[in-house]
């Protein structure tokens, strides 16, 4: 097992204190609501559906309505016209049908739904004119999606959790999930079974190097038999010990992926209550971070309440841009469980030059003591800093503003093909500022209930010329200057 994670910051990188402020409006009133159902999920989805380059919020609902919100600059954000949708677990921003334009995929308890993007941040309700299965009364929790060779529209893979429908329920009784792939006049459903009762699903390049569909699985409902899984994609097998895959149990509840180490191979962040895990990328296989990591974030660093903590939506970002990936973690109670924390801060864990991680939340003013469940790291203001959006169950979504004095450089890369696959999704970019380098890929899932379409954002620490390297979904790789910083870059792949 490796030891300490080596130092790759930029030469000259910032060390700045973190600091967000609140921003208050239409965005803080919103609430995710519900009963049993909505336990779970409360999922943002953060798109640019107007093309300014300022992105766009969706937030879940619940037994609520869920809200678009029009990003109008300056951290102000107005309610936008949605087709009325409740009992919503969270969404998802993609190309469902190939036009170029944003759709969302949005999970519930019941019919999940597709709403198009028509432009200037219009949706309408397609799920059946596009084809696709909406999943029956099934409660969707877990959602991620990619391209397969060939194809303009995206496979898509639906994580159910319990079946409400089993008298036998609801431990032990988790549903079977789903892989929908494109064929013609919509989408072909295939059952992927077992399943134990995803709350996130990440598609993405694994350890060995190959497209590997993740599944973080909740305990609490499978039990006994079950494990967190990974199914590959290409073979379209679940991993087993033969693969060096032997899953842990967890009360899984999110992903986060990033590679810490600069080797190529990202490592994953699973949230859960209890403890937060991370897993190391080694040899083309997984082995649990040691303690002195600092990623563990196991109780409570505030408030008062000793007892294990609840970890939901999980994201890692470069909050003070110093060229290392820090991390988010949105944090609270499931509902009234005694033996887990009420008063429970979420977690923002800042990686040092010597890769372990500090807590941070407190000081930054984010440790909030709500029912945390979805939140977005993002620059919603377009000023190079990444600021924080939180969804709450029961309570006002919280929405910050990074106001980092001091922080470093940085360079956003926004990537795009022709085809179907517009976004690029599965490509795999690589930055590289003098001794330092970092790489991300552009990915459909994870988070919990959640996630981000835009510009991939990388601290850079002392602003450098830079030199960016794209391997392209199809393997093939393209290599570009970058003269300067503190822009989003836009690559454009001419052919495909």
């Amino acid at each position: 097992m490796r030891g300490l994670l080596p130092l790759l910051a930029a030469a000259g990188a910032a060390a700045a204190e973190p600091r967000f402020a609140p921003v208050e409006g239409p965005v803080s009133e919103h609430v995710y609501s519900g009963g049993w159902e909505h336990f779970v999920g409360g999922g943002v989805a953060v798109l640019d559906c107007n093309g300014d380059a300022l992105p766009e919020l969706f937030l879940a609902g619940g037994a609520g309505p869920s809200q678009l919100f029009l990003n109008e600059g300056g951290m102000r954000f107005s309610p936008l016209p949605l087709p009325e949708l409740e009992a919503v677990t969270g969404a998802y921003p993609l190309d469902l049908d190939a036009d170029g334009v944003l759709d969302l995929f949005v999970m519930r308890a019941g019919p999940n739904v597709a709403l198009r993007g028509l432009g200037d941040c219009r949706f309408e309700e397609a799920t059946a004119a596009l084809g696709l299965p909406d999943g029956g009364d099934g409660w969707t929790t877990a959602f991620t999606a990619w391209w397969e060779a060939g194809d303009d529209r995206p496979t898509l893979a639906i994580g159910n959790y319990v079946d409400r429908d089993d008298p036998e329920g609801p431990f032990g009784a988790c549903d079977d999930n789903a892989i929908l792939r494109p064929v013609e006049g919509g989408w072909a459903e295939e059952v992927l079974t077992p399943g134990y009762c995803p709350l996130s699903m990440l598609a993405a390049t694994d350890a060995r190097g190959r497209l590997t569909l993740r599944l973080s699985n909740d305990r609490h409902y499978y039990v006994r038999e079950g494990n967190e899984q990974m199914w590959d994609i290409g073979e379209r097998r679940f991993l087993g010990a033969e693969d060096g895959w032997e899953g842990p149990k967890l009360w899984g509840m999110g992903i986060a992926a990033r590679d810490l180490d600069g080797d190529g191979r990202d490592e994953v962040m699973l949230t859960s209550m209890g403890d937060q895990h991370l897993q190391l990328a080694v040899d083309g296989a997984y082995v649990a971070a040691p303690f002195e990591l600092g990623v563990t974030a196991h109780r409570p660093h505030a408030g008062g309440d000793g007892r294990p903590s609840t970890g939901w939506h999980a994201e890692f970002g470069d909050v003070d841009n110093d060229g290392r990936a820090d991390l988010f973690i949105a944090k609270g109670n499931v509902d009234q469980m005694p033996g887990m924390a009420m008063d429970d801060p979420n977690s923002l864990l800042m990686q040092g030059a010597d890769g372990t991680f500090s807590e941070a939340s407190v000081e930054a003013g984010v440790a909030t003591l709500a029912r945390s469940r979805g939140a977005a790291l993002a620059d919603l203001d377009g000023d190079g800093l990444l600021d924080l959006v939180v969804v709450n169950r029961r309570a006002g979504a919280e929405l910050y503003r990074n106001v980092t004095e001091g922080a470093g450089g940085w360079l956003g890369v926004d990537v795009s093909q022709p085809g179907g696959n517009a976004s690029a999704v599965g490509a795999r970019v690589r930055v590289i500022a003098g001794d330092w380098s970092e790489v991300q890929e552009v990915v459909v899932g994870g988070g919990h209930a959640g996630g981000i379409a835009g510009p991939l954002h990388f601290g850079l620490g002392a602003p450098h010329v830079a030199e960016v390297v794209v391997t392209w979904p199809d393997g093939s790789e393209s290599r570009h200057d970058v003269d300067g910083a503190d822009r989003v870059i836009r690559i454009e792949r001419t052919s495909r």
